[in-house]
């Protein structure tokens, strides 16, 4: 048995899960890319892997997984490692875990196409809009697997179905619209919809963190990852504060071009803070 996740903290989540239920022992792979940024266009070919590629190394230059070993990767050999062990082995199967996010979703979107000659072995579980206890005893619905605790997660185990034939005609095909549409964001709308949107989609959520005194751009990062409702990654979000600062939105102190920790960033003078403009919408009404 073969587990694929899309998030480096489910890897050991899912080891966590294999000692508490000896029938899902197997191997553990993560997908590592996040499709839900970043250019799809012509994906399938040498050409356009590498012009992502090399989309993401602009965005990782002076960040501090640049000079990072595990930073650069290709997912397209964890396709093939998975695709020998089905055909070494008949009865080998692929279990597919996703939460309800774009990041999972856009993934096994990506993931799929390559399985569909192995239906049948291929299962999936998705926990979209499931209730689970968390440590205080509380119910709520998690959006992604490392919210979970591993003994709740165990019950995830009764939701795992295979891919249906139909899926695996139309999934591809949902995929393959979305490269060709080529936006920088894909945002989940529900179930397993992505929608795409402007490279733009995510800048409020820098703004609404800004206020008119001087910040490091790194706590700035910190708390809009922490307080943003759909989740993105903190290289995306850094490359949409430096293109703010470079439009003007932005003030900065330092230079932006070198380390996150290197530079300090306010509001732009003329632009009033995201929390005042709101509070004036709601007073004039």
């Amino acid at each position: 048995m073969t587990h694929i996740v899309f998030n480096a903290s489910e890897v050991n989540l899912l080891k966590g899960l294999i000692k508490l239920d000896e029938s899902l022992d197997g191997d553990v792979i993560q997908v590592k890319d996040d499709f839900a940024v970043g250019p799809l266009v012509d994906i399938e070919t040498a050409e356009g892997w590498n012009a992502r590629v090399n989309w993401w190394r602009e965005l990782l230059k002076n960040s501090p997984y640049e000079n990072d070993p595990v930073t650069f990767f290709d997912d397209r050999e964890s396709i093939k490692k998975i695709q020998h062990q089905l055909d070494s082995n008949n009865n080998e199967q692929v279990w597919i875990w996703m939460g309800q996010n774009q990041h999972d979703v856009c993934g096994y979107y990506w993931l799929v196409q390559h399985f569909k000659e192995y239906q049948g072995r291929i299962w999936v579980i998705y926990l979209n809009n499931l209730p689970f206890i968390n440590e205080k005893g509380q119910l709520f619905y998690p959006s992604w697997l490392h919210e979970i605790q591993p003994k709740e997660l165990l019950k995830a185990k009764r939701l795992a179905r295979l891919i249906t034939m139909s899926e695996f005609e139309v999934d591809p095909d949902e995929w393959e619209k979305l490269c060709l549409e080529n936006s920088i964001v894909r945002v989940l709308e529900g179930g397993k919809k992505i929608i795409s949107k402007d490279e733009t989609f995510y800048d409020n959520e820098i703004l609404k963190n800004l206020t008119s005194e001087w910040q490091k751009a790194s706590r700035v990062l910190i708390n809009t990852l922490h307080r943003m409702k759909t989740k993105t990654g903190d290289v995306f979000l850094m490359w949409r504060m430096k293109e703010l600062i470079s439009q003007g939105r932005i003030e900065v102190l330092g230079d932006a071009s070198r380390g996150w920790k290197e530079f300090d960033v306010k509001l732009q003078r003329s632009q009033p803070e995201i929390g005042n403009v709101e509070s004036a919408t709601v007073n004039n009404q």
